[in-house]
């Protein structure tokens, strides 16, 4: 199973480790070994679940938005990011240059399109600007794949 991830970055801890186990769980309750995570591995919710996939068995892909995508990331995860993409089995590229809202949605359109199942760590609110996670959603809906919403129960932004 092909499985592509989508979700806000920036939560705080209370929801980070709720959302952390969610995923942890998510990744637990299929067959590690045949499970293929596609994620764009910025910060927050794209890292920890190709972590998780990686630490059940399961094999990871890239989706890299732009070149300079790195860059626009937090300092702080670049290692984290590095290592990630260490460990890739194949890397995807856009082909954009400028880490922007363009590339950063043609990356998802790109990842949707690899994916069997696209899990969304949503809040179920409208984008904050364009290529945020309802955008992901929505076209992954458009394009008839099937989206599972991973967010804590009560929780808000």
């Amino acid at each position: 199973m092909r499985v592509g991830i989508t979700g806000h970055r920036g939560l705080g801890a209370d929801i980070e480790r709720q959302v952390r186990d969610l995923l942890d769980s998510a990744v637990r309750g299929g067959d590690g070994a045949d499970l293929v995570g596609v994620s764009c591995i910025a910060d927050g919710p794209d890292a920890w679940f190709a972590e998780y996939v990686l630490a059940h068995g399961g094999s990871l892909e890239v989706v890299i938005p732009a070149e300079e995508y790195r860059e626009g990331l937090p300092e702080e995860h670049w290692a984290v990011y590095d290592r990630l993409l260490s460990r890739a089995a194949e890397v995807h590229r856009t082909g954009m240059a400028v880490s922007d809202s363009a590339a950063h949605m043609a990356g998802s359109e790109i990842l949707v399109g690899l994916v069997d199942e696209l899990w969304a760590v949503w809040d179920g609110k409208p984008a904050r600007g364009y290529g945020g996670t309802a955008d992901v959603v929505a076209y992954a809906e458009r394009t008839g794949v099937p989206v599972r919403i991973l967010w804590p129960e009560g929780a808000s932004r």
